[in-house]
């Protein structure tokens, strides 16, 4: 447990320092999310792409917000 918290204390700051994120908004967000905006960061080649239409059209059927 302890080299989570000293991680996730490492990513916070990152995530305040060169993000812009409050406290919630890191909390509140994936692995993954933080993932792909630190690899977008970077330059990476392996960034995440983002969804396409059917991608989001599926999703807004499987999850509605009403």
């Amino acid at each position: 447990m302890e080299a989570f918290e000293a991680t996730a204390i490492r990513l916070a700051g990152f995530a305040g320092a060169a993000l812009g994120w409050t406290p919630d908004a890191f909390w509140r967000a994936t692995p993954a999310e933080l993932t792909a905006v630190v690899a977008a960061l970077r330059g990476a080649d392996d960034a995440i792409a983002p969804p396409d239409a059917a991608t989001f059209q599926k999703l807004q059927e499987a999850f509605p917000d009403g």
